[in-house]
């Protein structure tokens, strides 16, 4: 059976030295911003990068889409959640 988003975003947290959650919840910008360290995705704004330009920099680095501009700005969806997973060597096996 394949992992839940929950599941998937639980392992991706773990991969990237955060914690899992019990309730099902989006990425905050912190966990984000660990998943573009992990991914090794420099970013080029000082402070904090608006929650919107990390994911499309995610979706873009981990090849589901082809350009920062065509990358899409909203929730990680599940099949974005297989990808970063398997690109941070998440598991989600329980």
């Amino acid at each position: 059976m394949s992992p839940t988003v929950h599941e998937l975003r639980n392992a991706i947290r773990v991969a990237t030295g955060r914690f899992e959650r019990e309730v099902a919840a989006s990425f905050t910008k912190e966990e984000l911003q660990a998943i573009c360290e992990a991914l090794g995705v420099a970013i080029d704004e000082a402070g904090q990068p608006s929650t919107a330009r990390m994911r499309r920099l995610i979706r873009t680095q981990v090849g589901v889409e082809e350009s920062l501009e065509a990358a899409d700005d909203s929730t990680l969806r599940k099949a974005d959640l297989q990808a970063i997973a398997e690109a941070v060597e998440a598991s989600s096996d329980s």
